[in-house]
């Protein structure tokens, strides 16, 4: 695992990937102020908090801190929300994740941690393309209601996962727009990355191919969609309502 310019670096104890994450940013020789590091929270054992998890987290990574902390899944934790909460939140106040926050939360799994929260979570990392588009509006409303980030993975689902949909025209009639006004190659995925980023959302991506990653690191330079194409994704969208992560 190379660190380049992507300096968002994604852990997770329950991919089990934090060690070689952690060796990764050792050999780089990158200062520590140059990256940004995630991790997330898994099933608690017995005995566990978050705190205590996180800081089992820090030494496979080799850090004193991470830059960002997340619940991974909302349903590992159903009845202790708001008490794992609270222990994220000691983790905030004593430096060991400088930001906290939640993935795969649903309305009902953030009101009940807003409820009693002395820092709402930072970020809700969700899956978001636009197959699923229409049904994340609540949860969307919520999260500028408590300024909370709205952080996506799984954009490209659509096009990769469920190919010949009604979305695949669609896009491919902007992508040839978007490369005729710019002059240079614009794929498929730039298009919904560059819809994504175009509302605000914070895309992540997990893609280990270098091809992929520069194409992500060069929507920056493509064009923006026009009204008309965002209503005509979105449309197209709303023709299937599929996810493709649980």
């Amino acid at each position: 695992m190379a660190i380049s310019k992507l300096t968002l670096n994604d852990g997770n104890q329950m991919y089990e990937n934090e060690e070689s994450l952690g060796a990764a940013i050792k050999s780089s020789g990158a200062a520590r102020s140059a990256l940004f590091v995630t991790t997330k929270l898994r099933r608690l054992q017995s005995g566990q908090t978050a705190k205590s998890a996180l800081h089992v987290s820090l030494k496979k990574l080799g850090l004193d801190y991470v830059d960002l902390y997340l619940i991974h899944v909302p349903g590992q934790h159903a009845g202790q929300l708001t008490e794992v909460w609270k222990s994220m939140e000691e983790c905030k106040k004593e430096g060991l994740a400088k930001s906290i926050g939640v993935s795969n939360f649903e309305v009902a799994h953030l009101q009940e941690i807003l409820k009693g929260a002395e820092f709402p979570p930072s970020v809700n990392q969700i899956e978001i393309h636009p197959y699923v588009w229409k049904s994340l509006q609540p949860v969307i409303a919520l999260h500028k209601e408590h300024g909370i980030i709205t952080s996506s993975y799984g954009g490209l689902s659509p096009l990769f996962r469920a190919p010949g949909g009604p979305l695949d025209p669609v896009i491919e009639k902007i992508r040839a727009r978007l490369e005729s006004t710019r002059g240079q190659s614009v794929s498929v995925g730039q298009v919904l990355n560059k819809w994504l980023q175009q509302y605000g959302i914070l895309v992540v991506t997990t893609s280990s191919k270098a091809d992929r990653m520069r194409e992500y690191l060069d929507t920056a330079n493509v064009p923006e969609l026009t009204a008309e194409e965002i209503e005509s994704i979105e449309s197209a969208g709303a023709q299937r309502h599929q996810k493709f992560f649980n």
